[in-house]
């Protein structure tokens, strides 16, 4: 690799790119923010209507490991096409937000399938915590304060959980969703579409 000193106003330049690059792919992929938003609420709400009517025990455990597992594989199919298509650089930081972002999902769904009984009434705020890091982290690299803002709202509503019955962390979920994930994307959807207009 050619090693070249950059100047202070190269290096910012390089910076601000970097930051700009990554933040087109991300405002392209809102809906994607949006998607993982409407799943956790679509899976929580539908527990809590099972648990009401007597079925959980039927249809909880297909319900969430099929709907999680189909979104995961949607997002990678559609992340690969989609740089593909657009032929966008791949940053460090674009790198470094998709690792985390894997690393994250499949980490929450082995915590989830195989240690829930371990994490007991910890399990849904650590689930919480866990997404907000991710958020904020991806909110703060792209600079785009209404991802940072749900990332923050969405640690806090996780740190009020352990304060909290058990029997309500749905809620908390329900409500992490459409603060952390639905309202940030819609933002960033629309932030991309006021950009081409």
């Amino acid at each position: 690799m050619d090693e070249k000193n950059l100047t202070p106003e190269e290096s910012i330049l390089l910076i601000s790119r970097t930051i700009e690059d990554t933040k087109k792919r991300f405002e392209e992929n809102g809906h994607i923010i949006v998607l993982w938003g409407s799943l956790t609420f679509i899976v929580f709400f539908s527990q809590f209507i099972f648990s009401i009517t007597g079925l959980y025990k039927l249809f909880d455990i297909i319900w969430t490991v099929i709907l999680f597992p189909l979104g995961a594989i949607y997002t990678f199919i559609y992340v690969r096409k989609d740089v593909k298509k657009r032929n966008l650089p791949k940053t460090l930081l674009t790198r470094v937000i998709g690792t985390m972002g894997w690393t994250m999902g499949a980490n929450l769904m082995i915590l989830g399938l195989i240690f829930s009984k371990q994490l007991g009434d910890a399990l849904a705020p650590i689930f919480l915590i866990l997404l907000a890091m991710s958020l904020i982290v991806i909110g703060s690299s792209i600079k785009f304060k209404p991802l940072l803002i749900g990332g923050i709202l969405l640690n806090l509503i996780g740190l009020g959980s352990f304060l909290i019955n058990r029997d309500y962390h749905g809620f908390s979920m329900m409500l992490g969703a459409v603060v952390g994930f639905i309202i940030p994307g819609i933002l960033l959807n629309r932030a991309k579409r006021e950009e081409h207009v």
